[in-house]
């Protein structure tokens, strides 16, 4: 008689569910009115527009372009005067005596600094490779950044999808715990089973918890990126096609040889071997003095009262021929070239670790995985229908439900695994290898 109760409580609690979850996967509530639908494309382009780290990077470019034409300049000449303030009780006293004899003296002198030894083509060669540094460094940026805004965007599409499985599973629990509920009052089910389910649910709601932190984590830091208001809500658009990339048709030796054109780290460490050898070519021209010329006029204060004559200056390298400063630059040249070769095989290292990582996710989301998930998905749907007809007991519906939840968040998980492989892949070789 008990038996007979029980499965007629279990079979109306089920008949429910199995009813309501139709309705109930289709239904996923994302907010409010500042819901935000975006297509990576969109984002991107979002992105660009609007993010401030990119603008704050790009304006560092504009600096370094302007040095290049200041180094271009050339030096200011300098103009020297003198002249008579006071004499005889008077104050600037010129003129010529009753013999024509000019009286008052004044001296004008313009001196111009001759930099010597292509000094001046030295400093505008690195100032133009500085300026190649901050170039690069600003494509470092956006490399960097649009990594992690593929990584954020991937992450919260993966992280939704996780927070609509929790909610039909909530759904349906709570609704098995109703009717469960009422069977119990009514004797008709053990405080073991009910128990069972109630600690199904509580842990439930512990893991949608977790994930709706990380989800608002994610979402804030993405909405900085794009500068969305605070009460933005960003829903992925993804294209399901997009969803499994093919394998680059490419070998790992042209993977290396588009990386070593296209990554931002290597770049940036060849072109610090070019600006110190550089810098090593400008502090030897340094031991070479510049010569300072300057033509002067001298009135009434030498043999001859128009006194037209002309200066040359210049240092004597007797002590200082900067040699510390070269011998600085000789060793300063030689660790940019190790820093390089670390910066080669770092770059080898992981292309190859990207390369294999795509084809490790690329083959756990072959057809026949693709296949499982789905079959898995189809036979959830008739798991309800299935305990209602009494095919199976309680605890194989509860031990199957937790099942499914598992099986279901590997493969959004590994939806997410799949992107963040590639973008880890195009990331490193520094241009899009596979979309």
């Amino acid at each position: 008689m008990l038996k007979r109760k029980l499965a007629k409580g279990i079979y109306i609690v089920c008949s429910v569910c199995f009813l309501q979850h139709q309705s109930a996967s289709a239904q996923v509530d994302y907010g409010s009115t500042d819901t935000v639908r975006l297509s990576m494309e969109e984002a991107e382009k979002t992105f660009l527009e609007k993010n401030l780290a990119l603008l704050a990077q790009h304006y560092d470019v504009e600096v370094n372009k302007a040095l290049v034409q200041q180094a271009k300049l050339w030096d200011n000449p300098t103009l020297n005067t003198d002249q008579n303030v006071y004499s005889n009780n008077k104050f600037f006293e010129h003129g010529t005596y009753p013999n024509g004899t000019p009286y008052g003296q004044y001296y004008i002198q313009v001196q111009q600094l001759i930099k010597t030894a292509g000094k001046r083509g030295k400093q505008v060669r690195m100032a133009k490779t500085n300026a190649e540094i901050s170039e690069w460094q600003f494509k470092d940026v956006m490399r960097n950044l649009r990594s992690q805004l593929h990584q954020d965007f991937y992450t919260i599409a993966q992280l939704q999808a996780s927070k609509k499985l929790y909610a039909d599973e909530l759904a349906q629990i709570d609704r098995l715990l109703t009717g469960m509920n009422a069977e119990f009052k009514l004797g008709n089910i053990a405080k073991k089973d009910l128990l069972r389910v109630q600690a199904l649910q509580i842990s439930l709601l512990h893991d949608a918890t977790d994930n709706d932190k990380q989800l608002d984590d994610t979402e804030a830091e993405l909405k900085t990126m794009l500068q969305l208001g605070a009460t933005s809500y960003v829903v992925p658009v993804i294209d399901d096609e997009s969803i499994v990339p093919q394998m680059p048709d490419v070998t790992i030796p042209q993977l290396m040889q588009l990386a070593k054109q296209n990554n931002t780290t290597y770049q940036l460490e060849m072109l610090q071997v070019k600006y110190q050898q550089q810098n090593l070519a400008y502090q030897k021209s340094l031991a070479i003095p510049d010569v300072t010329l300057g033509p002067n006029f001298d009135k009434n204060s030498n043999y001859t009262p128009n006194y037209v004559g002309l200066g040359i200056s210049l240092p004597l390298p007797a002590f200082n021929r900067n040699q510390g400063n070269i011998r600085s630059a000789r060793w300063q040249v030689k660790e940019e070239e190790t820093n390089l070769q670390q910066a080669e095989l770092e770059l080898q290292n992981s292309i190859v670790s990207a390369y294999n990582k795509l084809k490790f996710t690329f083959n756990l989301s072959s057809s026949l995985h693709q296949s499982f998930y789905k079959d898995y998905s189809d036979l959830y749907s008739n798991v309800l229908k299935s305990f209602k007809d009494r095919q199976i007991s309680m605890v194989a519906f509860i031990d199957y439900f937790d099942a499914y939840k598992e099986a279901r968040q590997k493969q959004l998980q590994q939806i997410l695994n799949v992107q963040l492989a590639k973008d880890e892949l195009n990331a490193q070789v520094g241009t899009d290898v596979i979309k």
